[in-house]
């Protein structure tokens, strides 16, 4: 916990802030403040009602980009320590208050549909606009997004936009930061700057890239303009394979992208993780998925390069329909995150992942050094119930793997963190810098994976903190994301 910089107190930050916005849009509920100041990261512990603080001193539900920009000029005059959040699915702790009377600022009210232009190929929204919403409207039209990630009925744009995030879907249609055509963002001292839509420049540095993936550290994401595609669902083709290990799934998951193909999905599944998804049918294998998707000539032409690499390899065909079955499955709405809150409180179980990324000729052996590392250095290996990974979001220079591990909690809630999640997080991390990978591929810094930040980026580590110090001389965005608290 961080004290707060500002000269004034949490009665005077609170009147100041109705007096910006109004009252109706100026939340001290208690209950509501506990629950603001973490994320999913601390799940288990928010399940059972254990928030240690610090409590934000109010949540602003802004109505507009003027109201974003007031307050965050206000809080900069006064060095109020601001939290940017929409749809509040984060998962690396960027949501968290780790500084004293923080202002959660809610952009989730600006949810307009500004656009949908098909001729453009493009579709401008308000960052509160959820992407199933967009979705919907696209896929009345016969058009998608593209994107699909796991939180797709509840992410919104602002959140997917500043946490770089990635979908199902990214080895066709690629991840966030390829999508997004321009944007509006708004700056600590209440500048609101636009860029705008055009299909390629060379005027200079790719400005979007200081707002993608900032994670509420230098600015707020106000509004964004996304590619869309045509939209074919008719012509997909899915495929499925065991085959003996993850070196084998990963030569053949190698081969087709590097051979210029791009599959909609593409991934490979350790024979733990498997177990989890594909029980009825993984025989203790790994599983190899593949999905044709786009236009019917270039479906065809990409299921014969699967099925042609494929056979190069030891392999058991899976009956398309079942991977089908599975990949229509795949999103987390309300009714499983339910769900898994009455595991975590009935059954003392629950499951996390750590996402990272490597060149293809690392990949085995990065998968190899984590689970040797676990199951020789984690205390609590015992209480493990899974541990494996997934390739899941593929390059033409490599891959990222997706580590999953779930557990039995031996332990009183409030201590589970420091038992289970952060070690567990800490080796594959420091796994992933080893083999010089990335230590995350799109789940966001956020506050936990800040502490690697400097390393993950080396001598480039001075262009982030130029940044911001430039963009938040004051230090109001964010404490404590990407850039730790100390730093």
């Amino acid at each position: 916990m961080a004290k707060s910089l500002s000269p004034l107190g949490r009665a005077e930050i609170v009147a100041r802030l109705t007096e910006l916005v109004g009252a109706e849009r100026v939340v001290t509920d208690e209950r509501q403040l506990r629950e603001a100041s973490v994320d999913r990261f601390r799940k288990y512990t928010a399940v059972h009602g254990i928030f240690d603080g610090p409590f934000p001193a109010a949540i602003v539900n802004a109505a507009s980009t003027e109201d974003v920009s007031r307050v965050l000029a206000f809080a900069n005059e006064n060095r109020i320590n601001v939290v940017p959040r929409t749809g509040r699915t984060a998962t690396e702790g960027g949501l968290e208050t780790a500084v004293a009377d923080t202002v959660v600022l809610d952009g989730s009210g600006l949810d307009t549909i500004v656009s949908i232009d098909t001729e453009n190929m493009q579709a401008t929204v308000g960052c509160g606009v959820g992407l199933q919403t967009l979705e919907d409207a696209l896929r009345a039209r016969g058009f998608t997004t593209g994107h699909s990630p796991q939180s797709k009925p509840l992410a919104q744009y602002g959140g997917l936009v500043a946490t770089r995030s990635i979908g199902q879907l990214s080895t066709l249609y690629g991840a966030i930061e390829d999508m997004v055509v321009g944007l509006e963002a708004v700056f600590p001292d209440g500048t609101v700057s636009r860029i705008k839509n055009v299909p390629r420049r060379a005027a200079g540095p790719d400005i979007r890239h200081v707002v993608i993936g900032n994670e509420g550290a230098l600015c707020y994401v106000t509004e964004v303009t996304v590619r869309i595609f045509r939209h074919l669902p008719e012509n997909n083709e899915f495929h499925g394979f065991l085959v003996d290990d993850m070196a084998t799934g990963i030569a053949v998951v190698r081969e087709v992208v590097t051979g210029g193909f791009r599959p909609s999905v593409v991934r490979v599944y350790s024979p733990d993780d498997a177990r989890q998804h594909f029980a009825h049918f993984h025989e203790g294998k790994c599983v190899v998925v593949f999905v044709a998707e786009g236009p019917k000539g270039i479906v065809r032409a990409t299921s014969e390069e699967i099925e042609r690499v494929v056979a190069g390899h030891a392999h058991v065909r899976v009956d398309p329909a079942l991977i089908e079955e599975w990949f229509g499955n795949l999103n987390w709405g309300p009714d499983k995150i339910e769900a898994e809150k009455r595991v975590m409180r009935e059954e003392a179980h629950l499951g996390y992942t750590t996402e990272v990324s490597v060149d293809w000729s690392r990949t085995v052996a990065l998968y190899d050094s984590v689970m040797a590392r676990v199951r020789d250095e984690f205390p609590a290996h015992g209480d493990l119930t899974l541990l494996g990974a997934h390739s899941s979001h593929s390059y033409q220079t490599g891959t990222n793997l997706y580590f999953v591990y779930d557990y039995r909690i031996d332990c009183a809630p409030r201590e589970e963190i420091e038992k289970y999640h952060k070690p567990l997080n800490a080796i594959i991390v420091e796994e992933a810098l080893k083999a010089g990978g990335s230590m995350v591929h799109h789940h966001g810094v956020g506050k936990y994976r800040a502490p690697w930040a400097a390393e993950e980026h080396g001598s480039a580590w001075h262009i982030l903190t130029t940044l911001k110090a430039a963009f938040d001389p004051n230090g109001i965005m964010n404490g404590g994301t990407i850039f730790p608290l100390d730093s």
